[in-house]
């Protein structure tokens, strides 16, 4: 299986941390893993907190094939659209192109073995069963173990129904979760009967174990049999919640124990519940304080009762990558949002969530031109599924779209950075679709869209969302818009091999930006790009200064993205200039961060330059496995080189001297190799290669035998103007 399947950071693709001992269920680990070796989609089915997600994580991590497990967290997704991004997501894919999601699933899950978890999918049913059915059609090596309450329905499904713990793992799960808060039960008549009373299910036994500080198992048993007799009686819940799935009995036995664990919390308590229901996913301290703090709950004191939650088991705490986070089984979810919308205090939390959020992009979009550009990434990265939760209410509630274009646009460090073009287009149309009667926002939105089209190498709908925002922002009097649109229409023309309309366009918007007072990365993008019309038209030294420029303005600010853009024109200056060393060592740093921010074109271009500068210091065999290498990773990016007869020069230069030096059959054979390889294997041999010791490889040493190729746009080729072929 090819490396771009490798999880881009710890738990996004693989399976998640077991944070507490797993309990029992020895004969469902066996009857699954059998399963899983004798069928290629296998759905585990049951009630709500009867342990689903445990027992197949267990399974799949004991059944793992040759090419790994992937785990897909289906339950923050609404909007059924995003089922093939989830998967997209989980899998560390990265594709800038205009395919959908589910061509680049189909395209890179075509060969190898791998095992992959579905979990959560019930709400997302039609869709879920679609992909499923899709990709185990087009996809043989694949084998998919779905987790839900009910079956997907599609054929070929073998389905595993798991039923709660037997008493004697009942009251084991019971005492080692009581030994978890430090308390010391024994297993007597009061705990096997709690167990009994609670049908076995850990999610119940869980929450009443959380009880334990307060309780002894006897009053547990005393108050679990009130609740009972209350429902038994013909009582209503206090408020309505519905949790779907499973035999009634059990449904009715896991209403109880949510319920009377939510009866047994403190106003406040049970307040904080019903607010954390408006999160998609996990949610950290600081958003939780900001939307749920006020009216009832003073913000100062969320993190006590937070910490209260998080005892009983009610809340989840996790160690990630960015810190500390929270998060809430759906099952208590949902019981959690149905009092919310019962309070009739839903719409106001959603309003909070969405404010939370546009400051949240707001800061990550000023903090990305700085040193903490990494940790922005890792943000965005983290909160996705609560900025997705955020775009769509302000893209289906009135008077909400100009706040939808706001956050749409200023992910654009994002979308462009990040590897996240498709689903930034996704947004983008949908929001300039809308008008908002704020013509500011929405000409952000259509500049930034303008650009992840550019990057797709979709000129068309990239020039014309380009001038339109040109035009109204010209007519709003808007000069930062017009600077924006300026600037990326000269972005246009310089991968069209126009370079004199991109160089023109290019030193105006970068005057308007002087003007403006604007400076950030896609200001610095804007004199790199002008450095690469100047390089393009022969002028080296000019390049170089402008680039130079760069780096010190991105070493001043901590930038390291655009930074690696301006390395990426030094290192071919210094390449031309004889200076194999130094070209390696800046690509080496170019590449990193490229990669290290999921920039696929950043690290395309990186590897095709790396393989001149291996050829040039006398191993033709390595240029051409990276030629290779580079190759299979453009598909992912859209047009090789842009389609561009001044991008694709060094291309063919290295192309012609190895082919000249290997002969075809062994250059093919080399390609080949190198197309074999995985995005991450490819960028790890690039970044670890290291050059041979050889004189041509030392600064003042002579020009390299492949002389810098004539990289002027070609006079014979038709010009193209930001996109529009003349003859």
């Amino acid at each position: 299986m090819r490396d771009q399947l490798r999880p881009h950071s710890p738990g996004s693709g693989d399976l998640p941390l077991e944070l507490s001992t797993f309990v029992g269920r020895s004969a469902e680990l066996t009857d699954l893993a059998e399963a899983l070796g004798t069928a290629r989609l296998v759905t585990v089915t049951g009630a709500g907190g009867v342990g689903k997600s445990r027992l197949a994580a267990r399974a799949a991590a004991l059944c793992a094939p040759g090419d790994g497990v992937w785990h897909v967290e289906l339950e923050p997704v609404r909007d059924p659209e995003f089922v093939d991004y989830a998967v997209v997501e989980a899998l560390g894919l990265t594709d800038h192109t205009t395919r959908l999601p589910r061509e680049t699933l189909l395209d890179r899950l075509g060969e190898g073995e791998l095992l992959l978890v579905l979990d959560g999918f019930e709400h997302l049913l039609e869709a879920s069963a679609e992909l499923v059915t899709d990709l185990l059609r087009r996809a043989p090596g694949l084998r998919v173990l779905a987790v839900g309450r009910r079956p997907l329905g599609i054929a070929g499904e073998r389905l595993l129904p798991l039923a709660p713990l037997g008493e004697d793992d009942a009251v084991r799960l019971f005492v080692e979760r009581a030994a978890q808060y430090g308390l010391t039960v024994r297993d007597d008549g009061d705990v096997r009967e709690v167990c009994r009373r609670l049908d076995g299910i850990p999610l119940a036994i869980e929450l009443a174990a959380g009880r334990l500080r307060m309780l002894s198992p006897a009053q547990v048993l005393v108050r679990l049999d009130d609740r009972f007799r209350l429902l038994t009686d013909g009582g209503q819940d206090a408020r309505p919640h519905s949790i779907p799935g499973g035999p009634p009995s059990r449904h009715r036995t896991l209403r109880t124990a949510v319920g009377w664990s939510h009866e047994l919390c403190t106003p406040e308590e049970r307040l904080l519940w019903a607010r954390l229901s408006v999160f998609a996913g996990r949610f950290d301290l600081e958003a939780v304080e900001y939307v749920c703090g006020g009216q009832g709950l003073h913000s100062d004191d969320v993190f006590d009762v937070l910490s209260e939650l998080l005892a009983q088991s009610v809340v989840a705490r996790e160690e990630t990558g960015t810190g500390v986070r929270y998060r809430m089984l759906d099952t208590i979810r949902a019981y959690g949002a149905d009092w919310l919308e019962a309070t009739g205090d839903a719409g106001r939390l959603r309003r909070r969530h969405r404010d939370w959020y546009l400051g949240l992009t707001t800061w990550c979009e000023l903090e990305w031109f700085s040193p903490r550009q990494g940790e922005v990434a890792a943000r965005v990265e983290a909160e996705l599924p609560n900025l997705r939760s955020a775009l769509e209410y302000c893209l289906s509630e009135p008077d909400e779209a100009h706040l939808g274009h706001y956050l749409a646009g200023s992910l654009w460090f994002y979308w462009v950075g990040c590897g996240r073009l498709s689903e930034g287009r996704h947004w983008l149309e949908q929001a300039v679709a809308l008008d908002s009667g704020h013509e500011r926002s929405r000409l952000k939105a259509l500049w930034v869209l303008g650009y992840v089209a550019i990057l797709q190498g979709d000129s068309v709908p990239a020039l014309g969302t380009l001038l339109e925002c040109r035009e109204e922002a010209e007519s709003a009097a808007d000069p930062t818009a017009v600077a924006y649109a300026e600037h990326r229409t000269g972005c246009l023309a310089l991968v069209s091999d126009d370079m004199e309309r991109a160089e023109t366009l290019l030193r105006s918007a970068l005057a308007r930006y002087q003007e403006i007072g604007e400076l950030n990365s896609n200001v610095l993008m804007g004199q790199i790009e002008l450095a690469m019309t100047r390089a393009f038209r022969g002028d080296l030294p000019d390049a170089v200064r402008l680039c130079e420029d760069v780096r010190q303005v991105c070493e001043d600010h901590g930038e390291r993205w655009a930074r690696s853009y301006a390395l990426y024109v030094l290192a071919y200056a210094a390449w031309a200039d004889g200076d194999l060393t130094g070209a390696r060592t800046l690509l080496r740093e170019c590449l990193g961060n490229a990669h290290s921010f999921r920039d696929l074109l950043g690290s395309v271009l990186a590897v095709e330059l790396l393989a001149l500068v291996t050829g040039a210091e006398g191993d033709p065999a390595e240029a051409a496995v990276l030629q290779g290498a580079a190759a299979g990773m453009w598909p992912s990016v859209g047009l090789p080189l842009f389609g561009s007869a001044c991008f694709n020069a060094p291309h063919e230069l290295c192309e012609t001297a190895a082919r000249e030096r290997l002969g075809d059959e062994r250059y093919e054979e080399c390609l080949r190799r190198g197309g074999a390889l995985g995005r991450e294997e490819a960028v790890h041999r690039a970044l670890g290669r290291r050059h041979p010791e050889a004189p041509s490889a030392q600064r003042g040493s002579a020009r390299p035998a492949n002389a810098a190729p004539d990289m002027r746009e070609p006079a014979a080729s038709p010009t193209r103007k930001g996109g529009e072929t003349t003859g």
